[in-house]
């Protein structure tokens, strides 16, 4: 069954429903999934290596805020220098790739040009299918990168080709997002928090 599956009367009675949905689809993740996760990103901050994420629509914004909570957020208090960037925003390469290639290319092409054994893609589609982010995470398999996808509904073929399949069992696109966004926080948040000093944890603003 699908949410919502039937109308609601009032935003008040859809807003509960929505926060039990938002609820059951934390849950649902796999927590060997998120410890999975958080291990490679925190193997590549200590070998400098590159973090990239892509995604499409909601979760290219997703994607984008990444980078400043993976970036800006890690480094407070770690000594970390996290070399953090996103497919989705750079808008000049993607259209151009996009416009002499194919939209299906933009961001394996980036990462042909840029990426390097090693380094890490992280992948967010609530599908897990759309084709871009499958070629990204084929071409980062291929070419020695280490991958993380965020899915939801079925997974897709990103969930099952990538390293690590951080995986919402939900079937509605903003409650998916949501969790994706979540997700991307506390794997931030925790990074950050078990590299710092034990005395700040409890005097910082995360």
């Amino acid at each position: 069954m699908t949410f919502p599956e039937q109308p609601f009367p009032s935003i008040a009675a859809f807003f509960d429903a929505y926060a039990v949905q938002i609820g059951g689809a934390l849950a649902s993740i796999p927590r060997d999934r998120l410890d999975g996760a958080q291990s490679l990103l925190g193997q590549a901050l200590a070998a400098d290596r590159a973090i990239y994420a892509c995604g499409n629509g909601g979760s290219a914004a997703i994607a984008n805020h990444l980078v400043c909570d993976h970036a800006r957020g890690i480094s407070a208090d770690t000594g970390l220098r996290p070399r953090v960037h996103s497919l989705s925003a750079t808008v000049e390469i993607l259209t151009a790739i996009g416009n002499d290639q194919e939209y299906a290319e933009v961001f394996a092409a980036q990462l042909r040009l840029f990426a390097r054994p090693g380094d890490v893609l992280i992948t967010i589609s609530s599908s897990g299918d759309s084709e871009n982010i499958v070629r990204a995470v084929q071409w980062a398999k291929d070419n020695d990168m280490r991958t993380i996808a965020l899915t939801g509904f079925n997974g897709g073929r990103s969930g099952r080709l990538a390293d690590v399949n951080v995986h919402v069992s939900a079937d509605n696109y903003g409650v998916i997002e949501d969790a994706h966004q979540s997700v991307m926080h506390a794997l931030a948040q925790y990074i950050r928090q078990v590299r710092m000093p034990p005395e700040l944890v409890a005097v910082r603003k995360f």
